[in-house]
């Protein structure tokens, strides 16, 4: 059986880890099947030729379907037009806040909040678990209580928390998912709220009634506002995934459609050039 790992790049950087733990799919890629002949048959060196094409035709077109199957395990999530939060933080004249969301592969929640009206910075990484296995191997076995997450900072006077979390719940992920997010599964991938202050804590709880209470999902939500202990980058190969790989089968599949969504349910708060993380460390 072939291991699939949807979430490890196929590129060959320096900094990538030489063996992947993220969460995997057993996949077989289907074999060729190529034409029979009998060993008596005449076949004209045209024909040859052109059953060579056809079979290697058909191992492309197996593989590739194999790929796309494996990455879309689960599809993408569509969005879901929610109301805005009727309790939010009150204006304190801050220009800078911080807020962590664990919402599936930090890919795509990464990519959505980067697209995002004053947002300064969105940044992937580790939060729910100790500093010693905040790395991508050790949190991928599911054992450290680690979440994938993107730490958003943000000006709070452009958009409020309760602006961001109406993003998250609509467009960023699906919250009604339990430990799992499109085709990735494990306590990794949990729809989680990690507030900073008491006044965050406040809102998102408010607002997860809110939505219960609202029966706009088909589900209860499953989101948890958990204790906030601490929240560590990832991987600089992981930063800015979406941006420097839009043509990677996982975010053509699973994470481009969130960032269309975000355009379209909230054309107000989208902006098209995204705030990078790695533009963001050189100045």
């Amino acid at each position: 059986m072939t291991k699939l790992d949807p979430h490890q790049p196929q590129h060959t950087r320096n900094e990538m880890p030489s063996q992947s733990a993220c969460q995997s799919h057993d996949r077989t890629a289907p074999a060729a099947v190529l034409p029979q002949t009998s060993k008596t048959s005449r076949t004209s060196p045209i024909s040859r030729l052109r059953r060579v094409l056809l079979g290697a035709a058909a191992v492309a077109s197996g593989v590739l379907a194999w790929q796309v199957g494996a990455y879309a395990f689960g599809g993408a999530e569509s969005a879901v037009v929610i109301a805005a939060p009727k309790l939010d933080e009150p204006a304190s004249g801050a220009r800078t806040e911080t807020a962590v969301f664990a919402g599936g592969c930090f890919w795509g929640v990464q990519g959505v909040f980067q697209h995002v009206k004053g947002v300064t910075k969105a940044e992937s990484g580790y939060a729910g678990g100790a500093a010693k296995t905040a790395d991508y191997e050790t949190v991928s076995s599911g054992t450290t209580g680690h979440a994938e997450s993107v730490q958003v900072t943000f000006d709070p006077q452009q958009v409020s928390y309760g602006k961001l979390l109406q993003i998250y719940f609509s467009v960023a992920h699906n919250p009604t998912e339990v430990n799992r997010q499109g085709p990735d599964s494990g306590t990794q991938y949990r729809s989680a709220v990690f507030p900073m202050t008491n006044a965050q804590r406040q809102v998102a709880t408010a607002y997860i009634a809110q939505l219960d209470a609202s029966h706009v999902y088909s589900k209860p939500i499953a989101t948890k506002v958990e204790k906030y202990t601490g929240f560590y980058a990832a991987e600089s190969y992981h930063q800015d995934f979406l941006t420097e790989h839009p043509n990677y089968p996982y975010i053509v599949i699973n994470d481009l459609p969130k960032v269309k969504d975000l355009k379209r349910v909230f054309p107000a708060q989208y902006r098209d050039a995204p705030v990078l993380v790695k533009t963001a460390s050189v100045k």
